[in-house]
């Protein structure tokens, strides 16, 4: 597996493993209605931000947004979005594109990443995201419409570096 740049001819792979995620409604607080335009808008940062790819060969297995988490008295922490194909799940992509977005935070020389609505429900992601040195910090109860499990708390996450 390779962790790489995005590149706007990714993006025919990369929108299908961002529609599964919002649709299933379990783990992203995204409208599930949004389009591959609005989507694009959303998930592919501008610097400095940055999108990578995680690829085997020429099949996209996941992508990750980082960036500033909030602009001006905030801008000194990060942030990051992961998302994972359904069938690469288990692989230890997620942890990759994890490391990756935590090594590129430090590198640019934010004090900290902040992830601002994570799923509890989502244990694989609580799990890997405690794996790699954050904690929760608070949770906002019932602030996620789960489909299946109805409303669920949404964890702030936080790692200062």
């Amino acid at each position: 597996m390779l962790i790489r740049e995005f590149v706007d001819q990714d993006w025919s792979q990369v929108w299908p493993i961002i529609e599964g995620v919002i649709r299933a409604q379990e783990t992203f607080p995204y409208d599930p209605a949004m389009t591959a335009e609005q989507s694009y808008g959303m998930w592919v940062e501008v610097a400095p931000g940055r999108t990578v790819v995680a690829v085997d060969g020429e099949r996209v297995l996941g992508t990750a947004k980082m960036g500033t988490n909030r602009p001006g008295p905030g801008a000194h922490v990060s942030t990051a979005s992961f998302m994972v194909a359904a069938d690469a799940r288990g692989r230890g992509v997620g942890t990759a594109l994890c490391r990756v977005a935590l090594t590129w935070a430090r590198e640019q020389g934010y004090a900290g990443m902040q992830f601002n609505a994570v799923v509890e429900s989502n244990r694989s992601a609580v799990e890997l995201y405690r794996r790699e040195g954050f904690a929760v910090v608070g949770t906002v109860p019932g602030a996620f419409r789960h489909l299946a499990l109805g409303r669920v708390g949404l964890h702030v996450m936080y790692q200062e570096f």
